[in-house]
């Protein structure tokens, strides 16, 4: 691990390679969110932060090949090295989730200092002729954002944001005119029939690019690109800024693998200005 990499992307790169339990995926994601505090914290305080047993947060460290916790937290010490974060006790509830926020934000510019991941989607998604976009829930909002604007310099996207018996058979029809990837964002609470609709994807060949909350989220397995963006949980609901940013990112970046992509966009703009679409 780099000492130029972030807390978040050195926690990360300890934890790949290793076959988590749900519950300790749950640990992980909690110590990424909280890198920079996690080398201070107790196992008491870890398994509170992440709402899970004392003892669970041990074999977590035992399944990382670690003694135990003690041993895992000392060697957070030794190579990422870190101030705790600032305390925020002076703002109210409001302000700390958006404080937060911002913090998800910095995260995301710090994994976007290598652009490839994002690049290489951006190629798989623009070569996709349909394009299928699915987001169930709480992650339809990010899927019916990503899909109208998608729609603008892409020539077919099709919104999947509808649960039901017909997902499958729409995937199914995805594939049959010729779609070879399919776009998912995917947002807690992960509802069970989005990991059989990318399971059903993958089985009709289709490439799967997710963005999701976490790279230890469940749909981390029936995905063959993986682009994690946190969200906040500091309110009633989850915030979602980060995630939708990165769909943003990605959209640019598909954009660029679109070579007619600028062209759509100047005719647009000349048919919605002499339709008298905008007031602007």
């Amino acid at each position: 691990m780099s000492g130029t990499e972030s807390p978040a992307a050195r926690l990360q790169a300890l934890f790949e390679g290793h076959r988590l339990t749900p519950t300790q995926r749950r640990i992980a994601h909690s110590m990424v969110r909280r890198a920079a505090d996690v080398p201070f914290l107790s196992s008491v305080e870890l398994a509170e932060l992440a709402g899970v047993s004392q003892p669970s947060v041990t074999r977590f460290a035992v399944a990382l090949g670690f003694d135990g916790y003690p041993a895992l937290r000392r060697h957070l010490r030794e190579v990422a090295p870190a101030e705790p974060a600032p305390e925020t006790g002076s703002y109210n509830e409001y302000q700390q989730a958006v404080e937060a926020e911002i913090e998800n934000l910095r995260h995301l510019a710090e994994a976007l200092a290598d652009p490839e991941p994002v690049q290489r989607a951006g190629r798989v998604l623009a070569g996709s002729r349909p394009l299928p976009v699915l987001g169930l829930r709480a992650a339809a909002a990010q899927a019916h954002g990503f899909a109208y604007f998608a729609a603008k310099v892409h020539p077919d996207v099709r919104l999947l944001n509808e649960g039901g018996t017909m997902l499958h058979d729409r995937i199914d029809a995805a594939a049959r005119a010729g779609a070879s990837a399919l776009l998912c964002f995917a947002l807690p609470r992960h509802p069970r029939e989005v990991v059989d609709a990318l399971t059903r994807a993958k089985e009709t060949g289709l490439t799967v690019v997710t963005v999701a909350d976490s790279p230890f989220a469940p749909v981390a397995k029936v995905s063959d690109l993986l682009l994690p963006a946190a969200v906040g949980t500091g309110l009633a609901f989850d915030t979602a800024c980060a995630p939708m940013l990165l769909g943003r990112v990605l959209l640019e970046a598909m954009c660029d693998d679109l070579p007619d992509a600028q062209a759509r966009l100047e005719e647009f703009d000349a048919k919605a200005a002499a339709r008298g679409l905008f007031v602007e």
